[in-house]
């Protein structure tokens, strides 16, 4: 994938904020053009998509209730928001993982498992969100769980295992 030097520029930055010691580390391009690896990069990109149509349909219905006149709160607003912020970034660790940044491998593969233990423990709380928002994390919570056991997969963790220490 070609990119822009000004993209590319800016994604360094982003890459040494995110990855820290291990910013510039990559992956051999054997690991990075195995077919098993593209194939579970695009099966996770597809899930990726499907993560912001579940977002897109959560806003959808907030937006008719509020239309409805239903009140809507705002911590459900402030969730909203957050599950494009959260598919967003894992949508940048994944470009950089597909480019063969372990960090960026590493730090999709741990959110896809944290970010929904998250989701699951908020929606335990009583009343902080109404039942259609708990059917958006639980739908949202499975899809990640997807994406990190795809990630999980034995070659890819021996891919793209973790740097020496310097």
């Amino acid at each position: 994938m070609l990119t822009s030097p000004w993209v590319e520029d800016v994604a360094r930055r982003l890459d040494r904020v995110g990855g820290g010691r291990h910013a510039a580390y990559r992956v051999a391009e054997s690991v990075r053009e195995d077919p098993r690896t593209r194939t579970t990069f695009r099966r996770v990109a597809a899930l990726l998509v499907v993560v912001f149509v579940i977002g897109s349909g959560a806003v959808g219905e907030a937006i008719l209730q509020t239309v409805e006149g239903a009140p809507v709160s705002g911590i459900v607003w402030w969730r909203l928001i957050v599950i494009f912020l959260i598919a967003g970034t894992l949508f940048y660790f994944l470009w950089r993982a597909s480019l063969g940044y372990w960090w960026a491998y590493s730090r999709l593969r741990l959110f896809s498992v944290v970010f929904p233990v998250i989701a699951v423990t908020t929606c335990l709380i009583p009343g902080l969100y109404p039942a259609w928002m708990i059917a958006e994390q639980i739908a949202f919570s499975a899809v990640l769980l997807v994406i990190f056991r795809l990630l999980s997969r034995p070659d890819l963790r021996t891919g793209y295992r973790r740097p020496p220490r310097v």
